[in-house]
């Protein structure tokens, strides 16, 4: 499951519930819900069902539902105290001057920047001193609700693939872009361009792209069986793309493919989930029909990279914090796999980049970065300055170029880009984005505290300095917990009304995630998932243990996978919480996998088909927990009614 962003727009009723101590979430006049008497034995169990029929999000009674559903939302939110004071911080917060991280090519620099008056990112191109739009999504062909997507440069700069997402939707199409000119190649608009990432050629006459079919008869939750990799020759006529790799014909796959830079090895990757990764190659020079295996191990993760005689290879293989291993492209069979760079007990290598003629990685240790430079035999060189604990991007940069540019950013210290020397090590700032907050009177902690069953959990607090520890503090807890995800800090311009109004923030870095390694992220997975849900429950018992807080002025929010976990704990602890934000979830465990890209998640979730896996989804499918008469917190649940990825 993709993370789905969470719209902090939301705290509003957030702030309004947990600083209005008179805010009553009681209301009689929800609209009407009928229910059926459905019910399903599985594997000796009875389980209910008396809302399927809002699965059918297409027939007129549910739309009906919806719009009703919809505007009673609306009308209670028009209510909410402070809300135009609000909107106006907000807008303050969200429209501010920023820019990415740059991506290098042939000299020219490429970034996106928002602007205070837009709402998109604008894409520009620097040619020496002199800076140009390439694409304004504000003001461009597609529409206003269409929005920029994936960008990759051609290796000469001279052209630029772009995506668009109709609706904001995941669904895209590829279109090319001539940099000097900025005219579109008219005949270059490939559909199907969901999972599509351009891997260029070094001549730029064509890349090769994985081609998602878009024939409505295909079953939307069988429709990532159907990906492929085809091969775009600049000019031609999309629809008659050579196929390189056929689908396959699994729905729980993905499938993706890498060009080396020097355009003789292509690689095809085929992830299993989050857990598992086959790689094949083939020699471009001398093969142009066949892949050759070069991994493919139960439960192993990798990423490979080819760069002049070797190969590259960071993976988990008997190393659950991941080592990089080396070895000859004439013959890279695993007994010439050299490692040379072994795990750390400390620390997991999270990627690795060649920049400059040197390995660039990138660590996570206690959840916040750190970024080493070695030798390409992996002999520590220097470590990237930061200015704290943070998170950053990663290094931007081109193999043989000394230029690289990096980010760092933290809860208290908004983004920051430097450029630095490969060979040198000389590092100064690019830019910087400028916010309206003042981070002055807050601070940033990092605790630990022991779940349900004695596991060591990490979390991070923002609050005042001044703050007292007398359990007065509304605060908002949030986590994710899964798909080998990540948590880290970074500077959230969004939270700062609500540190502002009085209130603090916490971020638990649950199992599931990425934080601590491939056996973190096993113990929150499949039938471990309830871990996650304890080491939420604990980090919110942790804050009221410690005086932060109270149950009464405790709120949590989450999107997506965090959806989930909030419909979890929600059921298994309501008397934890006083408000909830539920965005895009799952909530039903039971029936996900048929529909959007539910089949895709069965290797992080399990599925209700092996009854052990079922067993464990059952146990905690907040949809089969909502207890008649319970008392609950406030809920918002933010959903789409055109979602293809979280039905």
């Amino acid at each position: 499951m993709v993370k789905n962003a969470l719209p902090f727009i939301s705290l509003l009723p957030i702030l309004w519930l947990m600083l209005d101590a008179s805010a009553d979430s009681k209301s009689s006049s929800y609209p009407f819900t009928r229910t059926e008497n459905i019910q399903d034995m599985i594997f000796g169990t009875l389980v209910r069902d008396p809302f399927r029929w809002l699965e059918d999000a297409k027939s007129s009674e549910v739309q009906s539902w919806m719009d009703a559903q919809d505007q009673f939302a609306r009308n209670k939110l028009q209510t909410l105290p402070n809300r135009k004071a609000l909107t106006q911080r907000f807008r303050q917060l969200f429209f501010i001057d920023s820019v990415s991280v740059p991506v290098l090519r042939s000299g020219k620099l490429f970034y996106t920047r928002t602007l205070p008056n837009k709402d998109k990112a604008i894409l520009y191109v620097k040619n020496g001193e002199s800076e140009s739009t390439l694409i304004d999504p504000n003001v461009w062909q597609f529409g206003s609700k269409s929005s920029l997507g994936s960008w990759s440069p051609s290796p000469d700069g001279n052209l630029l693939a772009f995506s668009v997402h109709p609706n904001n939707a995941d669904e895209a199409t590829i279109y090319l872009i001539d940099v000097k000119t900025g005219g579109l190649l008219e005949k270059d608009r490939i559909e199907g361009a969901k999972y599509a990432e351009p891997q260029w050629t070094p001549e730029s006459d064509g890349f090769y792209y994985t081609y998602l079919p878009t024939d409505p008869s295909i079953p939307i939750d069988e429709r990532p069986g159907y990906a492929e990799i085809r091969y775009h020759s600049l000019g031609t006529d999309p629809k008659k793309d050579p196929l390189v790799h056929s689908k396959t014909g699994d729905p729980a796959t993905f499938i993706d493919t890498v060009l080396s830079q020097d355009g003789r090895w292509l690689f095809v990757m085929i992830y299993h989930g989050w857990s598992e990764t086959e790689i094949y190659y083939r020699d471009l020079q001398k093969n142009k029909t066949n892949f050759t295996l070069f991994l493919k191990k139960e439960n192993v993760l990798a990423s490979i990279f080819a760069w002049r005689e070797s190969f590259y290879i960071l993976t988990n293989d008997g190393a659950p914090k991941w080592q990089l291993f080396k070895t000859p492209t004439s013959d890279p069979s695993p007994a010439h796999w050299k490692s040379i760079v072994s795990e750390s007990k400390n620390a997991v290598i999270e990627s690795f980049k060649i920049v400059g003629n040197h390995l660039v990685l990138s660590y996570l240790k206690d959840a916040s970065h750190q970024i080493e430079v070695r030798t390409l035999d992996g002999d520590f060189v220097r470590t990237l300055p930061f200015p704290g604990i943070g998170s950053s991007s990663g290094v931007s940069g081109e193999p043989e170029s000394d230029d690289a540019f990096f980010s760092f950013n933290s809860y208290t210290i908004p983004t920051q880009i430097y450029r630095t020397s490969i060979h040198t090590g000389e590092t100064s700032l690019w830019t910087q984005v400028h916010s309206p907050v003042d981070p002055s009177p807050y601070r940033v902690d990092q605790v630990w505290y022991p779940s349900k069953d004695g596991t060591l959990i990490s979390m991070f607090i923002v609050r005042r300095k001044d703050m007292a520890f007398n359990r007065k503090t509304p605060f908002l807890l949030t986590g994710y917990g899964g798909f080998n995800v990540s948590e880290l800090p970074h500077f959230t311009s969004s939270i700062f009304p609500w540190l502002e109004a009085g209130g603090g923030f916490a971020l638990a870095n649950l199992r599931g995630g990425g934080e601590y390694g491939e056996e973190w992220h096993r113990a929150g997975m499949l039938t471990k998932k309830q871990n996650v849900f304890d080491d939420f429950i604990a980090a919110a018992d942790y804050l009221i243990r410690e005086n932060y807080t109270q149950p009464r002025k405790l709120a949590i929010s989450g999107g997506s996978n965090g959806g989930l976990l909030m419909g979890a704990a929600l059921t298994q602890r309501p008397d934890l919480f006083r408000a909830v934000i539920c965005a895009v979830p799952l909530l039903d465990m039971i029936r996900y996998p048929l529909f959007g890209s539910g089949r895709t998640w069965i290797p992080e979730y399990g599925s209700s088909e092996n009854e052990e896996q079922f067993r464990a989804i059952f146990a905690y499918s907040p949809y089969h927990h909502v207890e008649p008469g319970a008392s609950y917190p406030s809920i918002l649940f933010l959903s789409s009614d055109h979602d293809d990825r979280v039905d």
